[in-house]
């Protein structure tokens, strides 16, 4: 009979996991975050999809957008938002400060020298 192996994640997961890690026939142990967790986990979670968005293939990119996209939806709620309240205020930043269509990419910036 072979040894148990665990693996620890601490991270947040989808809420199908513990599900599909059971009918993989293993034990998942999980818990509710508590209110004051919940916002931490989230945005760790964006920036974990985010940098599987920069390291992923071609063929992959949907799929992480996708994860970022659920990310973002469930932080919008959790922060009381609603999507057009985000859309609204991202309209407002691009109309003040512009969007990224133009790939504009800052090398530096230099001041004149003071007198």
């Amino acid at each position: 009979m072979g040894a148990e192996q665990t693996i620890v994640y601490g991270k947040l997961v989808r809420d199908e996991i513990p599900r599909i890690i059971e009918a993989a026939g293993k034990t998942p142990t999980v818990r509710v975050l508590g209110e004051s967790e919940v916002i931490p986990a989230l945005t760790a979670k964006l920036a974990e999809e985010a940098e599987e968005l920069r390291r992923a293939e071609a063929s992959d990119l949907l799929e992480e957008l996708a994860d970022i996209y659920e990310v973002l939806v469930a932080l919008t709620a959790t922060l009381g938002y609603s999507d057009e309240e985000v859309k609204e205020a991202a309209q407002l930043k691009r109309a003040k400060r512009g969007g990224f269509g133009r790939r504009l990419w800052l090398d530096e910036v230099r001041s004149p020298e003071q007198s």
